[in-house]
């Protein structure tokens, strides 16, 4: 399975998961919900996974931690907030680099409607696709 077709999956799983807990509970809640929801699709689900940073030749066992990734290949950054920065995109960016990935999508699910909470960030693309 590509990349991009696990991320037509990552989408409709979103929209159910917003459409039957609507916006505004813990990011917590919602990753919990969307990882059942995408391994019932079938699909292999990996929740707060450590990814290391090197800096200066030492490698830091834990730069930071991934939200889910699915398939071994998309990275899924959570939110549940009013609305989301330029900066919670250049962190998903920096985040698919250090994990040498290549799709990534920025989820907040604290917006009124799933459609206007939802990124897809390419690593190595010149642009964000947004929808």
């Amino acid at each position: 399975m590509t990349e991009n077709e696990i991320g037509k999956i990552v989408v409709d799983c979103a929209f159910q998961v917003h459409t039957r807990l609507g916006p505004g509970l813990l990011e917590s809640v919602y990753e919990v919900a969307l990882a059942y929801e995408l391994r019932k699709r079938g699909l292999a689900v990996e929740r707060q996974v450590p990814i290391p940073v090197v800096y200066d030749g030492i490698l830091f066992d834990e730069g930071f931690r991934a939200d889910l990734i699915v398939a071994g290949l998309v990275i899924i950054e959570l939110k549940s907030v009013e609305a989301v920065h330029p900066v919670h995109k250049k962190q998903l960016l920096t985040y698919l680099k250090l994990a040498d990935k290549r799709l990534g999508y920025l989820i907040n699910f604290g917006a009124e409607l799933i459609k206007d909470g939802l990124s897809r960030v390419s690593n190595g693309a010149a642009d964000w696709k947004t929808g």
